[in-house]
């Protein structure tokens, strides 16, 4: 069995995920990479995570497949030779259109609860389940679930309705766990990132550079995904170790009450 402590990140191909899989494999955690197919992306971002000195594996991985979630914890197990100490949620899909409130379809609707909250809810459930089950101790200091989800999980964004009620969704559930799993030595954390420059966020650029410059966010700029990666980190190694559901947020003063 490996004495390093295995993270597994969801949706680690690129932007956000990414950025998390190779901080970790810096803070001394072997990663496993998904997404929900296999790419040159994905298996470019493992390779960065070995660049770290880290193992790294790239798996697939259909997160609205809650069947699959008991088989891939074990498969990242096996392939590893460790235990899984940090999960951190980040997988997750936008609308299939910015538009008005009225006009959102169903299909849109029900493709954000599927993976954003139903699927992640069952992985934390698996998860939970399979650490209580096993029989050794932790490798990792602090094992722990972190979940990535959003500023709107709060704030609320009218042209992307269903995203910010799986996301608000989301961010219950995560506050559940991290009741449910805190006697047993498991911390559970939230992380809201604001606007983050990545690909997913890249259309709606001009948008809001515009309210950046006239005050939307305290520090008049975008975020980085390192800057959210470095947040996943400290909590990781055990940052945070008396903090039972709380929201972290890296939104550069977002959702500070202005006036």
């Amino acid at each position: 069995m490996s004495a390093r402590p295995i993270a597994l990140v969801t949706g680690s191909r690129r932007g956000i995920g990414r950025a998390i899989a190779v901080e970790l494999g810096r803070a001394g955690f072997d990663v496993a990479l998904t997404d929900v197919t296999l790419s040159d992306e994905l298996t470019q971002a493992a390779s960065e995570v070995e660049s770290t000195g880290a193992r790294a594996i790239a798996m697939t991985s259909d997160l609205a497949d809650i069947d699959s979630h008991a088989q891939l914890l074990r498969d990242v197990e096996a392939k590893l030779e460790g235990q899984i100490d940090c999960l951190v949620n980040n997988a997750g899909v936008s609308v299939m259109s910015r538009g008005d409130l009225l006009d959102v379809t169903p299909e849109s609707f029900d493709r954000c609860i599927a993976v954003n909250t139903r699927g992640t809810f069952f992985l934390m459930q698996t998860y939970a389940r399979h650490c209580l089950a096993r029989q050794r101790a932790a490798v990792a200091a602090h094992p722990c679930v972190i979940t990535i989800t959003s500023s709107n999980a709060v704030a609320a964004s009218p042209l992307r309705s269903e995203y910010c009620v799986s996301k608000a969704g989301l961010s219950m559930a995560n506050t559940l766990f991290s009741l449910r799993l805190a006697q047993h030595g498991i911390s559970v954390y939230e992380v809201q990132p604001g606007l983050i420059e990545t690909e997913m966020t890249a259309p709606s650029r001009s948008r809001y550079d515009a309210q950046i410059d006239q005050g939307l966010t305290a520090i008049k700029r975008w975020g980085t995904p390192q800057e959210v990666a470095t947040t996943v980190r400290t909590l990781a190694t055990g940052g945070l170790p008396y903090s039972v559901g709380q929201a972290i947020r890296v939104d550069g003063g977002l959702l500070v009450t202005k006036y």
